[in-house]
């Protein structure tokens, strides 16, 4: 795979999962748009070891959830780069509690950030991929979106919705040579998980066939496939990497 001239905008990059797709997609070629909301440090670490690569990066903080900063967000992109080739919707929170105990305020904003910040995004970078003929769209949702999880009822609707508007995307912008798609990661070694308890880390592990965590790595080389021309005929489709979870 090779992403030679190719430009690529990661959403929550600044560290994790979006941090190693940014790093796998400049090492093969493309230049980088981070976005972030407040972990500037992370950021422009995460770009300097991108230029050390060889390769071009632009920092964009903002909102997903918030659309006049998005919209922005995509402007500065086109102005740093001219063209937008891959858009990696990453960006995501928690705020977990049990059904009856969590507030609606709580519900409404895992959904924001997760899946209305994943719309919008999709929009604009829908209609920059349109006059290009050619885009590629992978959205991060989460094995919670397919299994729900106790706790974690705002966190499972936003991750599932995420993968009916990709498809509905998919369905939609094919005759372009747009494609988009959805990874599924399970229990994968970030500061989230880092957050778990001990026991609830070894109830997920009872789950895993494979008895381990998975690494931001090993999803970051599952989304450069799904951005590659190798997976130009893959579209509207969803890929789990979760262990056997």
């Amino acid at each position: 795979m090779s992403f030679i001239g190719k430009t690529a905008l990661i959403t929550g990059a600044s560290r994790g999962i979006g941090r190693a797709i940014a790093l796998e997609l400049a090492k093969q070629g493309a230049d980088i748009g981070i976005n972030y909301v407040s972990n500037q440090e992370q950021a422009q670490s995460l770009s300097q070891e991108i230029q050390a690569l060889g390769r071009k990066s632009i920092l964009l903080p903002a909102s997903v959830a918030q659309e006049e900063e998005v919209k922005r967000m995509f402007n500065s992109f086109v102005e740093a780069f001219g063209k937008l080739d891959i858009l990696v919707c990453n960006a995501g929170i928690v705020r977990d509690n049990l059904i009856l105990r969590m507030k609606a305020e709580d519900f409404m904003e895992v959904i924001r950030v997760n899946l209305i910040g994943t719309f919008l995004c999709m929009k604009e970078a829908g209609s920059l991929m349109l006059r290009n003929r050619y885009g590629r769209v992978v959205a991060v949702s989460s094995i919670t979106g397919t299994l729900g999880n106790i706790g974690q009822a705002n966190y499972a609707a936003s991750k599932s919705g995420m993968i009916g508007l990709v498809k509905t995307f998919a369905q939609e912008f094919a005759k372009r040579d747009i494609t988009a798609n959805v990874v599924v990661p399970g229990l994968i070694e970030t500061d989230m998980t880092n957050k778990l308890t001990a026991e609830t880390k070894e109830k997920f592990l009872s789950c895993i066939p494979k008895k381990r965590m998975g690494t931001p790595e090993e999803v970051a080389k599952m989304v450069a496939f799904l951005c590659s021309e190798e997976a130009a005929y893959i579209t509207g489709d969803t890929f789990s990497i979760a262990g056997g979870m």
